[in-house]
């Protein structure tokens, strides 16, 4: 199954598990938005194209990278005035991965939510190991008092 969305004044075709380069969202790594912009969606014969959007179709997508696109360089010249200018500009882009498509008003899967609840376990278990330490530099202290 395909989509076609709108995101960033540009639209894109997708699928499941497609990885995107768009503008730039406010989410971190990890985070699943949702694009609520889509104009079509199908798969063979069967598509369905909104009027301007598809009513009840959503796409979720995992947000994998936060970054900068290559460096695009504006030159200008003046011939024989000695006048020239160069500016660079670096566009800021989010990397996502599709994770679903759906329609009709369903509601998306957590998977990247529990992957999140997971790391922050991770983390919780590793910062008790450097608490149990500091009491055993305070019975360290006692013992050569």
């Amino acid at each position: 199954m395909f989509a076609v969305i709108k995101t960033g004044g540009k639209q894109y075709r997708v699928a499941a598990n497609d990885v995107l380069k768009i503008e730039k969202l406010e989410a971190n790594v990890g985070d699943v938005v949702e694009i609520g912009q889509v104009l079509a969606h199908g798969e063979g014969e069967n598509v369905v194209i909104g009027a301007p959007f598809v009513d009840g179709a959503v796409v979720t997508a995992e947000v994998v990278e936060q970054g900068k696109n290559r460096t695009v360089i504006a030159f200008k010249k003046r011939r024989r005035q000695n006048s020239r200018r160069k500016i660079g500009h670096r566009q800021l882009q989010t990397t996502v991965r599709i994770s679903e498509i759906l329609v009709g008003g369903a509601k998306p899967s957590k998977k990247a939510a529990a992957k999140a609840e997971v790391k922050a376990e991770v983390a919780a278990e590793a910062a008790p190991k450097k608490e149990k330490a500091a009491p055993k530099k305070a019975k360290a202290e006692a013992a050569a008092e």
